[in-house]
């Protein structure tokens, strides 16, 4: 006879004193009623341990593993937060659904793949892959063979971040174009082609990329009711982490997914909202309760990462902007007894130095440089400080990218620079090469014999005729119009073998043969073409270029040298706002607070755009625990000036700040 028997998971009484582990702020938004929330964690308030509490609080309550999902930006975010539930509540996380946007979206998409167009087993393209697809699919496309020939098509990398951007915002093409890439407006039907194709051979290979990850889930459940009824009623509880960074996509799939029970928490920080240049939608955070009316708002406003001091000054830089959450951030810890400063230098040299001097004073105070961190609106901004600290001996890491003067795109103008003082130079004379449409390794190889026989008997010093060297050459018919602009600037930039100032050969070289090259081959080419104007601007103190170049090959050197460092070693940290945001420092140097760098020029022409630079203004000030150093030069040094007035306005954000609650610092001495 046979015996029916049911299993029945027994849970253990709640084992988490909520009230003791938790301020009464994150308790009240940990231990939230079901229905729509939005809890709005200041910088430094415990965000990651109230949303790590939630998910056991809802699990002690009786709520299955599988009927919550957890949504982040990295997998290492949601790891660490499932890792704590786990250690809080043992073996009680099997089953729960945590993960990225891209993650959740991959699983769904395999479990309908067919319904969803796709065959099993599809494969997902890496963007070097996607970036290939594209490159084959530019020439099908109908484009002008000149364009692509003469590089001034957007290559497969730019094309992808165009789609990608329209896609993630929800917005047409060409309206992308007009505001981000408005040098590519007159290729607008070619690029609507290229996605079309592109797409095609998608499809036909069973192979998607990294957006339609999130695209077609989405489109899926919205052409699926039943599907989207599935997930609706498995997800009773919807967790989101970073809301405040959701694009228009990410929104339309929670609101989705969240159905009629609405049972989503989404957590974030309006005044942390940064990332609008990537497709993030700030006002997805700002309307949630207009999209949720149900909605109940949580703020947790205690900060456990500051001293009052630097919250005096977040609190005050914040509160220009309109468009807000109103919170005041309130300090656990007690006061340092020490003002942030504001330090006002010369110039971006004295500036450097004062960075320079100070760290090493903090160094031999205890502090140890992996506390210390200089933060800087664009990267090209650390130029001065990068060397300064070289010259300090005083180890540092980029956390923004490669050190200023080991970038691409200025090894690049730099190998034009060191072949047309010396045409002997093969290494130079490759790079350079490569860079024109129609040369790669074999016909620079090919090229550079060439010129290498009829360029050794030259005694050094000697000019060359460039015109008539390279003229002679038998090139690529792609490539013929390219070397022969080359021959011309190569000829107008070292007519007699001494060279013009390194200054004006930067400028002939980038206008006449490599801004092309820069729009098509980087999406991001404005901050490009703003570290070569920084370059350009940086020579001016050099009169003769082979001393230019050397202290160029200097500073590589001695910056390739520090790659070699112990990991263990200590190092100052170096970084954009944008790169720092979520980590933490003792000390923190803001520099470059002039209006036309922090904020940048580009950013005041709306009122919008000055707002979400001011939130990038006040998480740099929240990275600072216990000392903070506002600084900025009143004179436009040689890396910045361009003409004009070279008198500096401060920041219109220090302006804001009231006065007595910054330290001002008067340098004196005179270290030049």
């Amino acid at each position: 006879m046979a015996r029916e028997y049911f299993l029945a998971r027994q849970h253990a009484p709640v084992q988490i004193d909520y009230a003791r582990e938790l301020n009464p702020q994150q308790l009240e938004a940990v231990q939230a009623p079901p229905g729509p929330a939005l809890v709005i964690a200041g910088a430094g308030s415990g965000k990651t341990r109230t949303l790590t509490y939630r998910v056991a609080w809802l699990l002690e309550q009786g709520v299955a593993p599988s009927d919550i999902l957890l949504l982040t930006f990295t997998n290492k975010a949601a790891r660490q937060m499932l890792e704590r539930v786990e250690a809080l509540l043992p073996n009680r996380t099997i089953g729960l659904w945590g993960g990225t946007f891209h993650s959740i979206g991959n699983r769904i998409l395999r479990a309908h793949a067919i319904t969803a167009g796709y065959r099993p087993g599809f494969s997902i393209l890496d963007r070097e892959d996607q970036e290939k697809l594209l490159d084959a699919v530019i020439p099908e496309a109908g484009v002008n063979p000149a364009a692509i020939k003469e590089k001034r098509f957007p290559k497969g990398s730019v094309v992808a971040d165009i789609l990608s951007y329209a896609i993630n915002t929800c917005r047409d093409l060409e309206e992308v174009l007009e505001e981000r890439y408005p040098y590519f407006l007159p290729f607008t039907e070619e690029i609507a082609t290229v996605r079309r194709i592109y797409n095609e051979r998608k499809l036909a290979a069973n192979v998607l990329d990294f957006d339609d990850l999130l695209e077609k889930p989405l489109r899926l459940l919205e052409r699926e009711e039943s599907i989207a009824r599935h997930y609706q009623n498995q997800f009773r509880y919807i967790l989101v982490d970073e809301y405040q960074d959701t694009n228009q996509l990410q929104a339309d799939f929670i609101d989705i997914l969240a159905g009629d029970h609405q049972n989503v928490m989404v957590v974030g920080d309006d005044a942390q909202s940064i990332y609008s240049w990537r497709g993030a939608n700030f006002k997805n955070i700002l309307q949630f309760p207009k999209r949720y009316p149900q909605a109940k708002v949580y703020k947790i406003e205690t900060n456990y990462r500051s001293v009052p001091e630097v919250l005096t000054v977040a609190n005050s830089a914040i509160a220009a902007n309109a468009q807000q959450f109103e919170k005041q951030l309130r300090p656990a810890r007690p006061s340092a007894g020490m003002k942030p400063a504001l330090v006002p230098l010369t110039t971006a040299n004295e500036q450097a130095l004062f960075v320079a001097q100070r760290i090493s004073e903090l160094q031999h105070e205890g502090l140890s440089l992996n506390q210390m961190a200089v933060l800087y609106r664009a990267h090209f901004h650390s130029m001065e400080v990068q060397m300064e600290l070289t010259r300090h001996g005083i180890p540092f890491v980029i956390t923004s990218g490669l050190r200023f003067f080991e970038q691409a795109h200025i090894k690049d103008v730099a190998a034009f620079l060191k072949f047309a003082l010396n045409p002997r130079d093969e290494v130079a004379f490759k790079r350079m090469a490569e860079l024109l449409p129609g040369i790669g390794t074999g016909t620079a190889a090919k090229l550079w014999n060439a010129l290498e026989r009829e360029t050794i008997h030259l005694q050094p010093g000697e000019p060359v005729d460039f015109e008539k060297l390279f003229l002679g050459q038998k090139v690529p018919a792609k490539a013929k119009k390219a070397w022969d602009q080359l021959a011309y600037t190569l000829q107008e930039i070292a007519p007699d073998g001494q060279g013009l100032p390194p200054s004006g050969m930067i400028n002939s070289v980038v206008e006449a043969v490599y801004d092309d090259y820069l729009r098509a081959k980087y999406a991001n080419y404005d901050s490009r073409r703003d570290d070569l104007n920084t370059l350009a601007n940086f020579a001016r103190q050099f009169e003769d270029t082979s001393e230019f170049l050397d202290q160029l090959a200097l500073m590589s050197g001695l910056e390739t040298e520090e790659t070699g460092l112990d990991a263990d070693q200590e190092r100052v940290t170096l970084s954009s706002v944008h790169q720092a945001k979520g980590l933490e420092w003792k000390a923190v140097f803001i520099i470059g607070m002039c209006d036309g760098m922090f904020p940048s020029s580009r950013s005041m022409e709306t009122d919008e755009d000055l707002e979400e630079e001011r939130r990038l203004f006040y998480v740099a000030i929240t990275r600072a625990e216990d000392q903070l150093y506002l600084t900025y030069p009143l004179l436009r040094s040689h890396s910045m000036y361009s003409g004009g007035d070279p008198v500096q306005r401060p920041s219109r954000f220090i302006n804001e700040i009231p006065q007595d609650l910054l330290e001002v610092w008067h340098i004196s001495g005179n270290p030049f």
